[in-house]
């Protein structure tokens, strides 16, 4: 009988994880959240820090598991209290999104755009409003590029004017 140690076989680590990190005091600091729950922290839906976090650990490197020393944490936020730095990280640091993640809001915007303009504009021999594929394809033929900061309604006004 052998004495090896049963390890899991092609276990994915930190699927369901958004990191979140924040530059403080020249150093990184990470926090690991559920990534379906930050937006609702920060739109102040969700309330409970224990909801959106995973654990009140704060990290130099949430992917290798490295905890922030305690001296690093005093010197940039001046206060060794994780759940209070782990707020403050929440509300001020940037989200890792996966390429993919990026990717669908930026085609979700890019109809979100085109719905807009298929409210606002007519064609002036018919009358008739614009399809959806027609002003898609115009916005494509034009190289128009959804910008996240901007509203749909925003970038649809200014695209009206090309």
């Amino acid at each position: 009988m052998s004495r090896a140690v049963k390890q899991p076989v092609g276990q994915k680590r930190l699927t369901n994880i958004a990191v979140v990190r924040l530059k403080k005091a020249g150093k990184r600091f990470e926090i690991a959240c559920y990534r379906n729950k930050i937006n609702d922290w920060r739109a102040g839906i969700e309330k409970d820090l224990d909801e959106v976090l995973q654990t009140t650990t704060v990290f130099a490197n949430v992917g290798k598991g490295v905890h922030a020393k305690k001296e690093e944490l005093m010197e940039a936020f001046g206060t060794a209290d994780e759940e209070q730095i782990c707020r403050e990280i929440l509300a001020k640091g940037d989200v890792q999104v996966s390429d993919k993640e990026r990717r669908a809001e930026l085609d979700n915007l890019f109809k979100d755009v085109a719905q807009v303009l298929v409210e606002k504009t007519v064609n002036p021999d018919t009358g008739r409003p614009y399809t959806h594929t027609m002003l898609e394809r115009a916005l494509r033929d034009t190289h128009f590029n959804p910008d996240p900061k901007k509203s749909a309604k925003q970038q649809a006004l200014e695209s009206m004017v090309m």
